[in-house]
Parts: C-alpha cells; structure tokens; sequence
C-alpha cells in the first residue's frame, strides 16, 4: 500500500507540465535568492555611454577564427544617417574578455554582509564595455541585473500575500463553516458584497491609499496586505463548504463531547483538514499575485525607485515607439508570463496528484 505522500509524489511526476513547470519555478526562485552575487552590475547604477544599449553579444572567436574564450567587443556610437538616432557598433579591435567570480560593485547580500563578488564580468571600465545581456534601459542600468532584483519583488510578493490571503480565508471560511446562523450569513454577504466589485479597480482604490512619501520597504508591505485583503475570499466560501461537512463527523462530534473548545476544534482538527485543497488553492493564487503588483506598479500606484519590480521594469514599455526601438524592454514581460505559466502548471499537477479519485479512473 502506497502512503499519502508516496501516491501525491507519483501522480505529480506523471504530469510533464507539472514537473516543468517546477523545474522553472525552482530556477527563478535561485536566481533570486542568489540575483545580487549573480547580476554583474549594481541595479540603481547608470552607465551613461550606455543608455538603450542592445542586448550583447557573446563571442567565442574573433574575426579570424581564433578561440578567444566568452568576450564581448567594445562598443562606440554611431549617428545614423537616415534616422539620425545614435546607435551602437561594435568596436573589433576591442576585444574583453569575460570572466567568472569577478570583483565588481559592492552591495549587500541580503543585508547579511557586504561584498563585491560578482558571478560573472568583465574586467574593463564600464567606460569600454559591459556585459548587457538584456540591454540597457534609458539610464543606461543593467537590464538584466534589474530583472533578477526585480523578481525579489515579484516572486516574494506572490508568495507573502497568498500566504496571508489563505490563512485568513481559512479562519474566516472555517469560522463560518462551523459557527453557521447569523454569523455564516453575515459572512457570506459581506464576502458577496466585496466580491461584487472588479478586481483590479479594487486593488487600484486600496493602492491609492498608501501614503507617496512612504519608503520602498514600506510601500512594498502595503502592496502585500493590499493584494492580501482582495485574495482571500474565494479560499473562505470553499473552505466554508468543507467545514460545513466535516462538523458533522464522529470525531468532531467526539471532540465537542470530550470538552475540546470551539478554537480548538477549528484549528486542531478541521482546518488541518482543509490543508490538501490550501496547498492546491495557494498554487494556483500565487500567479494572481504576482499579475496583481505587477498591474499596480505598472500603472505607477505600487513600487516605486529605487526598489524595482518587473511590473516597474514595463513601465518603461508603454510607449510604442520607445518599444519598437528598444524591444528588449519587454523582456521583464516574459518573466511574469513564464512565472505565471509555471505556478499555473504545478497548481493544476497538485490538484490532479491529490485528487484520491484520478487513480480510478485512469485504470
């Protein structure tokens, strides 16, 4: 007889998107967690003979064919003729080398310590050349540093705020589950009444509240409880539905019998209960999450400068003609749709793995 966890494990690994998409997830989370020691730049840091330079291109061999190793040429600017815009060449008699574990911009490694070590770089002054792997953004910053700071935001947001919107959906829905009468209708309506208004406007209306002089770290908090209090009332009505039939079991009733309090029995036997369909529900909660900041910073209501999120980083993608010439500033776009893809996939494989009837019906 397989266990529980055993049959949940095996019939997750059975979904290829499931398990792809957590092999995803699990690569974004790392370069996260690890986005200062792997970015080659500081984020907040302009480079000014930089500003809207292309994604580089990473070289093996020169121009005759020689093995140079990973190197980028240095880049100059040149007008253009007929557009008169200025544009960057490439310069063949510069040649930098990139190399790895490379002394660089000091920063603060997740405000442990501080060091400069950098995973990857080159050695010249940002002056010749840089490694620009997403470009450069109209200041001349590191795309591609401000990407993986940026998922910090993101990513952490999306977990943060649907921990907190399932926890509170679970008490309130278990509260009305079991209490029922007066207090499972007042519930009701007033999650009915909230449920009434559009989502997003919703988020937006609570955004506007939070006070422009607040600091980053605070800002970024207020997001999260904004994001938190529309997120949690689809997770009460359904666990408010569970509760409804489990009260009813011998051992609740067992339990009432022996004296075990009300609070107890709500949060000893039947939240506890409830956890298969939290873990599913909270899976599939995060990508709305992360959709959520990712709207309010764009529109300009939810993180601001100098802490960046990749709902910011769009930001600078809203004109079409900025887009056209720049089109690595949608490269923060794929981010989220690849994030939000990937959370989607294990929610679905977790919902199918824990379902004890799919089993059956695939004999």
């Amino acid at each position: 007889m397989q266990s529980t966890k055993e049959r949940i494990a095996k019939n997750f690994l059975k979904h290829k998107l499931g398990v792809v998409g957590l092999i995803a997830l699990s690569i974004m989370y790392l370069l996260v967690v690890f986005a200062d020691f792997i970015a080659p730049y500081n984020y907040i840091t302009a480079h000014r003979n930089f500003v809207y330079a292309p994604p580089s291109k990473i070289r093996f061999f020169d121009e005759e064919g020689n093995w140079r190793g990973p190197f980028v040429y240095g880049m100059t600017k040149v007008r253009n003729p007929v557009t008169y815009r200025l544009e960057f060449t490439e310069d063949k008699n510069n040649v930098v080398p990139i190399k790895l574990f490379v002394r660089g911009e000091e920063y603060t490694f997740w405000g442990l310590f501080k060091t400069d070590l950098h995973l990857f770089g080159v050695e010249e002054s940002s002056d010749v050349a840089m490694v620009l792997l997403f470009g450069g953004d109209r200041f001349g910053r590191d795309l591609f540093s401000r990407v993986l700071v940026g998922g910090k935001v993101s990513m952490t947001v999306g977990l943060v705020g649907t921990l907190i919107s399932v926890f509170i959906g679970a008490i309130v829905g278990a509260l009305s589950g079991y209490y029922g009468g007066t207090i499972d209708v007042l519930i009701q309506r007033f999650i009915e009444l909230l449920r009434s208004f559009p989502r997003i406007p919703l988020w937006l209306a609570l955004a506007t509240i939070l006070p422009p002089q607040w600091p980053s770290t605070w800002v970024y908090f207020g997001i999260v409880i904004v994001l938190s209090l529309i997120g949690w009332m689809g997770v009460a009505r359904v666990v408010r539905g569970m509760v409804l039939s489990l009260r009813e079991k011998e051992f609740i009733l067992a339990a009432k019998v022996s004296g075990v309090s009300n609070m107890k029995i709500i949060t000893r036997h039947l939240i506890p209960n409830t956890i298969s369909y939290l873990i599913v529900v909270s899976t599939l909660s995060i990508p709305g999450m992360i959709l959520g900041e990712s709207a309010i910073s764009f529109l300009g209501l939810g993180i601001k400068e100098p802490m960046t999120s990749w709902g910011l980083l769009l930001k600078q993608a809203q004109s079409l003609s900025e887009l056209e010439a720049h089109p690595w500033l949608m490269i923060p776009g794929l981010f989220i749709i690849v994030a939000v893809l990937s959370f989607n996939f294990v929610g679905d494989a977790l919902r199918d793995a824990v379902d004890p009837y799919r089993a059956v019906e695939k004999v």
